[in-house]
C-alpha cells in the first residue's frame, strides 16, 4: 500500500491525515491554536504556532498509522487562503504575527484605492475585488506599521508568504520559497491571465517584488523535507488553496461542476475550464487549478452566514441543546408558515456584497412556532448559496446539473433537500468527508505517479445521498420572489454615521 501525508492547515486547527491509495483516510490528526484579537476587526495568528502544530500533528497522524516516514510516498498542503506571513530571509523569525483573512484592518487602505478609481484595474487583472481578505494589502500593512520593515524588504532581506508557502519554507528550512497559483491568486498581486506576479500592482501597494515566493504548479515534485525534519525525506508534490483544493477533491474536473462547502460559512466554487469568467454578478474570478501548463479557472461565491446559524438558533435562541436537533424540530412543520429569515449578522456576502445588511426576521404572525422559525434558518441557507449559484449560471452561461457539497452543515437531510428543491438541481453528498486533504493528497499523488489521471480519481469518490429536486416551479418562484424582498428589508439596515 502507497500513503500520502495531507497537511490541512485551517483557520482554527491544524490537522494532518495519512490518505492510502483508494482515497480512504487512514489516519487523522488535529491540533487546535491559539486566535489573537488585538484590536476590534484585527486577527492574528502566531506563525511559529502554526507551524509547530502543523509538524505536531504529521508526527501523531504518520504514527496513529503505524507507519514511518519512509513509508510517506509524497506530502500534499492544503491552506486557509489570504492569511499573510513576513519573515526574516536569514534567521525565517516572524516579523510580526501573521495577519489572518478575517482581518479587517486594512479598510481604509482599501477604500482609500477605490477612491482613486484603481478597482476596475485590480478587477481586471487579479479576478478580486479591493476588500481586506486579500494579502496584499496585509503585506503593506506589515511594511508600513512594522518598524524598520520596509527598509528591510527593500534589501531584499525579507520575504512573503501565504500559510502553504511558510509550511514549505519551514519544511525545507528555507530551501525552498514556493506557492502555487491558486494561492497567488488569492493575493491581489499576481495576474491570474499572464501568470505572473504583477509589477504595476507591486508598485501601488509599494511590495518590493524580491519579497515574493516563486509560482510553481499545483502538482509537481518541488522539493524534499530537510534531513532534520522527519526521519526520512519526504518529496513535496502538491498545493492548492483550501476551497480550490476541496473543488478538486470533489472531482470537479470540468468546467460547469461545483461545489459548496457548508461550515461557518458556505464557499461556493464553479469550474469554468480553461476560459476565464469575469462575474456581471459581483462574484469573484480566481484560478481553480494548475497542472501540466494547463490553468483551470473558477467562479467564486462566499455566504458569510451558513452553519453560524444554527448555532445561532442553539446558543442565542435556545431553541435546540445540539446543532443536530434543528432537522427534527423543522421536519414538525410542513413549510416556514410564511416565515422568512436573513441571516445578515456582518453583512451580506455575494452576490449582494452589503455590509450594511443586518439579519431580519420577516412574516411572523400569532400562529409561528420555534420550529417555523428552525425551518426558516435552514431554508436561508438554501436560499443564500442558491443566490450565488444563480449568479454563476448567468456569468458562465453554463446550467448547473448538479452540486458536490460538503462541509459539517451537509449532515442535515432537510437542508440538503431544500438546497435540490431550491435550485432545481439534483445535490450530491460523498461518503469521504474530507474532501480539503483529499483533493491535497491527489494532487500529490498526481505528481509522483501513483494516480495516473483525474479519470481514475474520479472512479474513488463515493456517492453517500443524492438529493432530487421535488419543489414545484410555481412554489420555487413564490419562495424566492418573497426571499428578495425579505432581503430588500435587511440591506442598508446600519447606515454609517452621516
Amino acid at each position: 500500500m502507497t500513503y500520502i501525508l495531507a497537511l490541512d492547515q485551517g483557520t482554527t486547527s491544524s490537522r494532518a491525515l495519512v490518505i492510502d491509495q483508494q482515497g480512504s483516510v487512514v489516519s487523522l490528526a488535529q491540533k487546535e491554536f491559539k486566535q489573537y484579537f488585538p484590536e476590534s476587526g484585527f486577527v492574528e495568528h502566531d506563525p511559529e504556532e502554526i507551524w509547530t502544530s502543523e509538524f505536531a500533528v504529521a508526527n501523531e497522524a504518520i504514527a496513529k498509522a503505524k507507519l514511518h516516514a519512509s513509508d510517506i510516498k509524497a506530502i500534499g498542503i492544503t491552506n486557509q487562503r489570504e492569511t499573510t506571513v513576513v519573515w526574516d530571509r536569514k534567521t525565517g523569525i516572524p516579523l510580526f504575527r501573521a495577519i489572518v483573512w478575517q482581518d479587517r484592518r486594512t479598510t481604509p487602505l482599501c477604500e482609500e484605492l477605490k477612491r482613486e478609481g484603481m478597482e476596475t484595474l485590480f478587477k481586471e487583472k487579479t479576478g478580486l475585488l479591493l476588500d481586506p481578505y486579500f494579502s496584499g494589502t496585509k503585506v503593506r500593512w506589515i511594511l508600513d506599521h512594522v518598524p524598520g520593515a520596509r527598509a528591510r524588504a527593500e534589501k531584499g532581506e525579507l520575504a512573503f508568504g501565504t500559510i502553504d508557502t511558510w509550511l514549505i519554507w519551514k519544511l525545507t528550512r528555507g530551501a525552498l520559497h514556493i506557492t502555487d497559483p491558486t494561492n497567488a491568486s488569492r493575493t491581489l498581486l499576481y495576474n491570474i491571465y499572464s501568470g505572473q506576479w504583477d509589477e504595476e500592482l507591486l508598485r501601488i501597494l509599494k511590495i518590493p517584488r524580491s519579497m515574493l515566493p516563486e509560482v510553481k504548479s499545483c502538482s509537481e515534485v518541488y522539493g524534499t523535507t530537510a534531513e532534520q525534519v522527519f526521519s526520512s525525506r519526504i518529496p513535496i508534490a502538491g498545493i492548492a488553496g483550501d476551497q480550490q483544493a476541496a473543488l478538486f477533491g470533489q472531482g470537479c474536473f470540468d468546467a460547469g461542476m461545483a461545489k459548496a462547502t457548508f461550515g461557518t460559512g458556505c464557499f461556493i466554487l464553479m469550474n469554468t475550464g480553461v476560459k476565464s469568467v469575469q462575474s456581471q454578478n459581483h462574484l469573484l474570478t480566481t484560478i481553480a487549478l494548475q497542472r501540466k501548463g494547463i490553468t483551470h479557472y473558477a467562479l467564486e461565491g462566499s455566504v458569510f452566514i451558513a452553519g453560524a446559524a444554527i448555532q445561532w438558533v442553539r446558543d442565542n435562541l435556545g431553541l435546540i441543546k445540539k446543532s443536530s436537533e434543528i432537522d427534527a424540530l423543522a421536519a414538525t412543520v410542513p413549510d416556514t408558515g410564511g416565515v422568512y429569515f436573513v441571516p445578515a449578522f456582518t453583512g451580506l456576502g455575494a452576490p449582494h456584497w452589503d455590509p450594511h445588511a443586518r439579519g431580519a426576521i420577516l412574516g411572523l404572525s400569532r400562529g409561528t412556532t420555534g420550529a417555523h422559525l428552525a425551518r426558516a434558518v435552514l431554508e436561508s441557507i438554501a436560499l443564500q448559496a442558491a443566490d450565488v449559484l444563480k449568479a454563476m449560471e448567468s456569468d458562465s452561461k453554463i446550467h448547473l446539473l448538479e452540486l458536490h457539497v460538503d462541509g459539517g452543515a451537509t449532515v442535515s437531510d432537510l437542508l440538503m433537500q431544500m438546497q435540490a428543491d431550491l435550485m432545481g438541481t439534483a445535490v450530491l453528498r460523498p461518503k469521504n468527508k474530507e474532501l480539503t486533504a483529499l483533493g491535497a493528497a491527489f494532487l500529490a499523488g498526481l505528481a509522483i505517479g501513483i494516480w495516473k489521471s483525474e479519470k481514475e480519481l474520479a472512479s474513488l469518490w463515493q456517492l453517500d445521498r443524492k438529493f432530487i429536486p421535488k419543489m414545484e416551479p410555481d412554489l420555487r418562484r413564490k419562495v424566492f420572489l418573497k426571499w428578495n424582498t425579505a432581503l430588500e428589508r435587511a440591506k442598508n439596515w446600519e447606515m454609517p454615521n452621516p
